[in-house]
């Protein structure tokens, strides 16, 4: 199964994403990890679509994704988990990552992102600060 994470920075993807591969096994591929495939851009491209889309029928592929443009790497039959977070609670995690600091063209970014993501169509909603997610494993354990 292809599990595609799509959501800002800091809304809590990677840690939804490593609950997941705890609970269900899979292989975690984060942005742009894909071009360690190849020595190329495109060749690691072809090579991660290729890989993406046997996965729809082997071993779990969780891609976390922050990116719009990455969304087109995931094939036709993934699910799509949206991770959403408040824009102030996605600063004070950025902000912590940045050992306290967060500067202005910073925040400015993240500002200027949030909602990027609001209006996609996704087979599931997760809320990435109060979210409980043995819901979506029940949901995930189906599709199995």
């Amino acid at each position: 199964m292809v599990i595609g994470i799509i959501g800002e920075n800091c809304s809590g993807k990677s840690t939804l994403a490593n609950r997941i591969k705890a609970e269900l096994g899979g292989e975690i591929i984060t942005g742009k990890d894909y071009l360690r495939m190849a020595k190329t851009e495109s060749e690691a491209a072809s090579l991660f679509r290729r890989k993406l889309k046997e996965a729809l029928t082997g071993e779990n592929i969780i891609y976390v994704i922050s990116e719009p443009e990455h969304l087109t790497f995931l094939p036709e039959g993934s699910f799509k988990i949206f991770v959403s977070a408040d824009l102030e609670t996605i600063k004070e995690r950025f902000r912590s990552r940045m050992h306290g600091n967060l500067p202005a063209p910073v925040a400015a970014m993240l500002d200027r992102k949030h909602g990027i993501f609001d209006d996609g169509t996704y087979d599931y909603r997760y809320d990435g600060v109060q979210g409980d997610p043995a819901p979506l494993f029940d949901v995930l354990k189906r599709l199995e």
